[in-house]
């Protein structure tokens, strides 16, 4: 069987929230998250972009990035992702070469295209949409902005010139992986919630990657949705609430975090059902030994170089007892 010894193990988190909760409450259980993940060893804890969405409340990303690397210790705190045509690059450059200043080496900047939101939000945000056909110009514009100075600009991110903050492309779909090849940089594939295109995706990247100054050689994180437990039955159960989730999110709902329930039945439709499975195509549901079993399938089918997790369970003490289990693993 595929080891998982010495693989990286990371988190995505999207600070779900109950529906009783406060914003503060949902806040502070994402530190407590965070922390536990530092203190058993995980690679990076990074906060994903969203806007206008009831039950997710991580829409000021680099705010929450600073005010978690400001509470652990060693484990690297960042953005999975900043969606880049929401934000002019100068902003983003200037925000991660704070962070990166106040917290020096525990930064890391992942880029999206996508809004992060619906088209509505999107005009709130003052986002063009034809901004997002710019995103190679501006993921290098913003490289040079945490780069060295050129000794020509005239514009220039103080802070964030010469930090070198590390920037990961992100997606879901042939786009981003050609452009992390092109530019040579590190490629998270959004397994997590779009399984479709996770061996075409990683394999363009592969082929077509181009050593640069930051990475010689590909390298690969793959977002997968996991739900660890002591057992089997006890993982399926706990594993209705993100169903629940994602059957909200399909139909216009609210994302409140929904206690588990005995079955879903009554709560879906056949072809509900059907989509809710897919969108979880890649969710690694089960105990240790199921969990270590199908990450090692996952690891050598698609070679893999670090997994990043969402692990969305309604109690905190849950999400921290499947951190130790995922940590037992590696």
């Amino acid at each position: 069987m595929t080891s998982l010894a010495d693989m990286p193990f990371s988190l995505l988190e999207l600070s779900p929230m109950k529906e009783q909760d406060t914003v503060s409450q949902t806040l502070a259980n994402s530190v407590a998250y965070a922390q536990k993940a530092d203190e058993l060893g995980f690679k990076r804890f990074w906060m994903a972009e969203h806007h206008n969405m009831r039950g997710i409340v991580c829409a000021a990303t680099s705010v929450l990035i600073g005010h978690i690397a400001g509470l652990t210790h060693n484990i690297r705190v960042g953005a999975g992702g900043v969606m880049l045509p929401n934000h002019p690059p100068l902003v983003v450059a200037e925000q991660f070469g704070t962070l990166e200043s106040l917290y020096p080496g525990r930064i890391d900047l992942g880029l999206g295209r996508a809004p992060g939101s619906d088209p509505i939000t999107s005009r709130a945000l003052r986002r063009d949409d034809r901004r997002a056909e710019q995103f190679d110009d501006e993921v290098a514009e913003l490289q040079a902005l945490l780069g060295p100075y050129d000794g020509k600009s005239s514009v220039r991110a103080i802070p964030g010139e010469n930090t070198k903050v590390p920037i990961w492309l992100l997606g879901s779909s042939l786009y981003s992986a050609q452009l992390a090849a092109k530019r040579g940089l590190p490629y998270a594939f959004a397994g997590h919630f779009a399984p479709r295109f996770v061996h075409d995706a990683i394999a363009l990247y592969r082929r077509d990657f181009q050593p640069s100054k930051v990475l010689d050689k590909p390298y690969v994180m793959l977002g997968l949705p996991v739900v660890a437990a002591d057992t089997d039955e006890q993982a399926q159960y706990l594993a209705t609430t993100s169903k629940q989730r994602i059957l909200a999110l399909m139909r216009g709902q609210a994302l409140w975090l929904k206690p588990p329930v005995d079955s879903m039945e009554g709560l879906w439709n056949a072809q509900e059902q059907m989509q809710v499975d897919s969108f979880l195509g890649l969710s690694v549901v089960g105990s240790p030994a199921t969990v270590h079993h199908k990450l090692s399938m996952i690891k050598r089918e698609l070679a893999v170089d670090e997994f990043i997790f969402t692990n969305d369970l309604y109690e905190l003490n849950d999400r921290k007892h499947a951190l130790e289990i995922l940590a037992s693993l590696a």
